[in-house]
């Protein structure tokens, strides 16, 4: 399969990005991509949250927006799957042309803006995929967001806290796009506390005796000041976990000008390092209390490794499916279970956090 993928990925890159999307999606909603075997290894194995976790490599939010292929990436492998993000009323995002891809630098450039059907058709396509006999095995995740035009950003995630709650095994609540105006201030300290403490309150109400984990997804532009800011305020709210990070609005220099001269969050390679520096950060500052999801250019196991030294106990990908195709799962949860044994450890458990000296 990678031979294949190989020599088809000039021809995929012709086609303008959000069309591949789309023709990917659908490829694997009608059965027509191949599968990939999960590794099977003791040594990745772990249970967070009371979820037992297969491996630690998971898809991102962002490629499955609508819920539509959550069995089709586990047959590729993935112990986990984050679908959404999802907002409570359909939109249709930003204009068109919004997805941008540079192969040098395995870099993509997004600005979406939450696109997507809307919790009421999500909550269906989760129906029917929860609704199978035999669900494939790992977790589930779902991403949740507000629409541009709310005011009161608790009233949507509230919402979507009542609706699709009792269906996850955890809910991210996306703080952090640069691509839906005014998102981000939410990571400030005041209106951080107001919108967790809020919600911390409507998973207890609404999501019965077994409510689901409730992680918050940050930025990779936060400076040092609002990293300590956030680290003791997620702790106050008692929050789950933090996936660390989102898409960055930086741009490093080597990047092509016609590529980074684009709107957007940037992912993929170029965010790697700056990634694994705020999980470092945020690993010391909340004591290792808190487990991490570590996302952002992770492309190998070394990649994923490096993140889980760092701190975080899960990582996900996105862009690397793209630019290394549908076995990447498997060849990172097979180099990752090589980085482990060589060192030493029997269960990835024992190297979270090796690299921060705590």
């Amino acid at each position: 399969m990678p031979d294949f993928y190989q020599l088809a990925r000039p021809l995929l890159f012709r086609i303008d990005p959000e069309r591949a999307h789309a023709m990917t999606i659908k490829a694997m909603k009608t059965g027509m991509m191949p599968g990939c075997a999960a590794v099977q290894d003791p040594s990745l194995e772990q249970t967070i949250w009371g979820l037992r976790f297969p491996n630690p490599a998971g898809m991102a939010a962002g490629f499955d927006k609508n819920a539509e292929v959550i069995g089709p990436l586990f047959d590729l492998g993935f112990g986990f799957v984050e679908a959404g993000t999802v907002t409570p009323k359909p939109q249709h995002g930003n204009p068109k042309p919004r997805l941008f891809r540079n192969p040098e630098h395995e870099a993509v450039i997004n600005r979406m803006g939450f696109s997507g059907i809307g919790m009421n058709a999500f909550k269906a396509n989760m129906e029917q995929f929860l609704g199978r006999k035999q669900r494939p095995k790992g977790v589930i995740g779902i991403n949740i967001g507000m629409n541009k035009s709310q005011s009161d950003p608790a009233k949507d995630y509230g919402i979507l806290i009542r609706m699709l709650g009792p269906m996850a095994d955890y809910l991210a609540i996306n703080i952090s796009s640069p691509n839906t105006p005014g998102l981000r201030d939410l990571q400030e300290k005041v209106p951080l506390a107001e919108l967790l403490g809020a919600l911390m309150e409507e998973r207890k109400k609404s999501c019965g005796a077994h409510p689901p984990p409730l992680l918050v997804k940050l930025s990779p532009d936060i400076n040092e000041n609002q990293q300590e800011e956030i680290a003791a305020t997620v702790m106050d709210a008692q929050i789950d976990g933090i996936i660390l990070t989102n898409t960055t609005i930086s741009r490093p220099d080597y990047l092509p000008d016609d590529f980074a001269i684009e709107q957007g969050g940037l992912s993929g390679a170029p965010l790697r390092d700056a990634s694994t520096q705020v999980i470092r950060n945020f690993y010391k500052l909340t004591e290792g209390k808190i487990p991490i999801i570590g996302v952002g250019g992770i492309s190998s196991g070394r990649d994923a490794y490096d993140k889980i030294r760092a701190g975080a106990s899960l990582v996900q990908l996105y862009s690397s499916l793209v630019f290394k195709g549908p076995t990447v799962a498997y060849s990172i949860n097979s180099e990752l279970a090589a980085l482990l044994k060589a060192d030493g450890y029997t269960n990835i458990t024992q190297a979270i956090g090796a690299d921060t000296g705590h």
